[in-house]
């Protein structure tokens, strides 16, 4: 019995450590999800604004392609894969998810390749493993911040401006819902979705080209932007902070989904702590009323033997 009531108190205190260790992810999750929510505006104005920008750049040069080193695609000879998991553990399957998808994408990737890790957990287990990695960065924290964000996006586009790099993905995890996360592997560099959009420009002829600035404008109640100094350096000053935004967003909807799995693996702890312990609880009345049962037979039996003793 004694054994039974140690194993009650201690599940009841590690329950409550997961309840507190539940809330305080459920607040971390609310203050991602506001970020994300917050830079979603800036995001999507800002895209109106490149689309734009290179629609014009296709009428002013006619089929010439716009030119800009981070639009560019070219032979991919080296790629460089970022890997983003957490620095903790007690997440569920957070860092196992995300890690299983990374490992499945090298084994299939044929070109050379190089590593960079954000997270602990995710540099651990590839070095463990025989991978190289070039570089790790531990200790971003709970909450995102713009300026982490743009330190490596600073870092990336460099590489890859430099030639170190033909290609850079993110391996990170997307954030749905609260519920709902999944691990997804994206592009970086080059800009595939404006590239694409480039590239549809410079196929039009200039009078097509013309029609679509007509629309766009049309849609906006025929208001024409006049650019200066002009669309081309605009352009090249846009599209390093559309990199740093797309690097925002993927870190903080990979630090959402850390804190959602964080939470629902301490819900689901928490809930298991109550069924021990009302396992326990059972287990401990069902050996008490057994002791006093005992004792209440032995009592009965001691009473009918004195009686005997006494008649005779």
């Amino acid at each position: 019995m004694r054994d039974i009531k140690r194993r009650i108190t201690s599940v009841k205190n590690i329950q409550q450590i997961t309840k507190a260790m539940e809330l305080v992810s459920a607040t971390k999750l609310r203050r991602a999800q506001q970020s994300v929510e917050t830079a979603r505006p800036y995001a999507e104005k800002l895209q109106e604004v490149l689309d734009r920008l290179i629609a014009a750049e296709g009428v002013g040069r006619g089929r010439r392609k716009v030119q800009h080193p981070l639009l560019q695609g070219r032979t991919v000879e080296k790629v460089c894969y970022v890997i983003m998991t957490g620095d903790r553990g007690l997440a569920g399957a957070y860092n196992a998810n995300v890690l299983r998808l990374a490992e499945q994408t090298l084994a299939e990737e044929t070109r050379p390749y190089e590593i960079i890790t954000i997270g602990r957990k995710g540099n651990e287990y590839l070095q463990r493993r025989g991978y190289e990695v070039r570089r790790d960065l531990i200790g971003i924290g709970d909450d995102v911040h713009f300026h982490q964000a743009r330190d490596l996006s600073k870092m990336l586009t460099e590489m890859y401006t430099s030639g170190e790099a033909d290609e850079i993905k993110f391996v990170y995890t997307r954030f749905l819902s609260a519920g709902s996360q999944r691990p997804a592997v994206e592009t970086l560099l080059p800009l595939r979705a404006l590239a694409a959009g480039a590239e549809a420009g410079d196929e039009a002829t200039a009078e097509a080209a013309e029609e679509a600035v007509v629309v766009a404008a049309d849609a906006e109640e025929g208001i024409q932007y006049i650019y200066e100094p002009s669309p081309d350096e605009v352009l090249g000053l846009l599209l390093p902070r559309h990199v740093d935004m797309q690097v925002f967003a993927m870190l903080v909807e990979a630090k959402a989904s850390e804190h959602a799995a964080r939470m629902r693996a301490m819900r689901s702890a928490s809930d298991n702590a109550g069924e021990m312990i009302r396992t326990l609880t059972l287990s401990f009345n069902r050996a008490r009323q057994a002791a006093i049962t005992k004792e209440i037979a032995e009592i009965v039996g001691g009473a009918e033997a004195l009686q005997a003793g006494a008649g005779m």
